[in-house]
């Protein structure tokens, strides 16, 4: 586990190691092998093996250069497990950690607790927890299991809401275990830097969230799948660390997400701290109660340089939203965020109606809006059904909430737009299960929209093909599905 700290220069606060990049050096073989089942662990699935478990990992954490805390196969229950630093949590095959029906530690105090919900706001009320940690790691191809034990709600004294729970680490590595079962959070990470992760399955769709990143900068995911009820990769920046991070430097890759009730890959809502850099490419989305792709500034949060690359997805009740809002719910309730620079390339979603019909969304807030998103090659068919009257509707703008649904049905089957500058379409296809009369876009309070080279589907009693209201600067250019060039109407 010892790492070589290489010293790199850099501004600003981002934690206290921002300054150094931890990097491996050698095989980490050569570390000490700490056997739970030495320190008393049974590993026969009715002891509470607790006890034994952290006796070997304030060994291990307490050796020269850190060690591993080796679980061989075995299915060892357990109530709060308290990780250190410089400690790799290995879990063998056939190598279970579950979770007790009660004896967890309480939740911590926490001054900041309003600025975010109860399972943000604390970290102890976790199967496995640490915080102030440096250079540690899950390994192996065993699995963390709440067993139904973690709950996904409101808590008593003694029980636990998270499975993993970790606060302000630096070296995080993740790879190979399953974590299944998570209560609230499969894992919650809050003020992350340095973070690898790889194969990793969270299967928390009976639960709640899958994979909550919270506050964290040089993050990696790979050849990963995420499963959830609630949120399952999603991006954050809260208050409950008393203060904030940028989130930046952050990438995704060889993924699949899904979420059957709420969002798939998400920034937000909580929004206190900034984000940008941060890049997905070659994800599955599987499923999104809400959107499939969602950026949402609701707390003031600036959002931006942000690029998605060749996604597909099913079963998304919006396929692609994104919103600036004024909840503002971070200390001296902070003034309206921004995003800008966003680039989706390649992204297709067929077979969407699963979970509701809600077309995608770009919409700001009047004065301040979504600005340079560039869509090449985005590819959507959605449920369709709605009537040309529909066409007419003008959606409230709720400011302060976020989810997707609230604004009902847009006037628009492809894309509505609304509050919104330098957006272009490029080579990108629209169509519909069903008849639908709306047209394919829709943009509202836009400057320099630019539809370009665009097929859309025309559904019968459509009246126009793109509409472009109270804008300025904004054109298309295409065909429909049968050759007939667009209408475009102003106003």
């Amino acid at each position: 586990m010892k790492r070589t700290l290489i010293a790199l220069s850099a501004t600003g606060g981002l934690l206290a190691a921002s300054a150094t990049t931890a990097l491996a050096v050698g095989h980490p073989a050569a570390a000490q092998v700490f056997n739970v089942k030495s320190y008393g662990a049974t590993g026969n699935g009715s002891t509470v093996d607790t006890a034994a478990i952290n006796k070997a990992i304030a060994a291990a954490s307490a050796a020269s250069g850190g060690g591993t805390v080796e679980f061989p196969a075995g299915k060892y229950k357990s109530v709060s497990i308290h990780l250190r630093s410089n400690v790799d949590i290995q879990l063998d095959s056939g190598a279970t950690i579950t979770a007790a029906s009660s004896g967890f530690d309480a939740a911590e105090s926490n001054s900041f607790s309003q600025y975010q919900d109860f399972g943000h706001s604390h970290f102890h009320d976790a199967l496995i927890w640490g915080e102030n940690l440096t250079n540690v790691a899950f390994t192996g191809s065993g699995t963390i299991d709440g067993a139904g034990n973690l709950k996904t709600g409101s808590i008593s004294s003694g029980q636990a809401d998270k499975a993993v729970s970790l606060a302000v680490v630096d070296g995080l590595t993740i790879s190979g275990i399953t974590i299944k079962n998570g209560g609230h959070f499969g894992i919650l990470l809050n003020g992350g830097n340095h973070v690898t992760v790889d194969h990793l399955t969270i299967s928390t769709a009976s639960n709640r969230d899958g994979f909550n990143v919270i506050n964290t900068a040089n993050f990696t995911v790979t050849n990963s799948n995420i499963a959830s009820s609630d949120d399952a990769l999603v991006f954050k920046s809260d208050f409950a660390l008393g203060r904030t991070f940028p989130s930046t430097n952050i990438n995704v890759s060889n993924t699949t997400v899904s979420s059957t009730g709420n969002n798939a890959l998400q920034f937000g809502s909580e929004t206190c701290g900034d984000f940008s850099d941060a890049h997905f490419s070659h994800i599955t989305i599987k499923g999104a109660g809400k959107a499939g792709i969602g950026i949402v500034s609701m707390d003031g949060a600036h959002i931006s340089n942000v690029s998605y690359s060749d996604i597909t997805m099913t079963h998304a009740a919006t396929p692609i939203f994104f919103k600036i809002g004024s909840r503002g719910r971070c200390p001296g309730h902070p003034g309206v965020g921004t995003i800008s620079g966003i680039t989706l390339n390649n992204v297709t979603g067929t077979g969407l109606s699963d979970n509701g019909s809600f077309t995608s969304t770009i919409t700001g807030l009047p004065g301040h809006p979504v600005t340079d998103v560039t869509l090449t090659n985005v590819n959507l068919t959605v449920p369709g059904g709605d009537l040309a009257a529909d066409s007419s509707i003008n959606p409230p703008e709720k400011p302060t909430t976020y989810p997707p649904r609230d604004y009902g049905t847009r006037p628009s089957y492809g894309w509505w737009l609304r509050h919104v500058g330098n957006i272009t379409f490029q080579n990108g296809r629209l169509g519909f299960d069903k008849n639908d009369g709306r047209p394919a876009f829709q943009t509202t309070d836009g400057s320099a929209v630019k539809v370009n080279n665009v097929v859309v589907q025309r559904g019968s009693g459509s009246t126009y093909d793109v509409g472009f209201f109270s804008s300025s600067g904004s054109s298309a250019t295409g065909q429909t599905t049968t050759g007939a060039a667009l209408r475009v109407k102003t106003g």
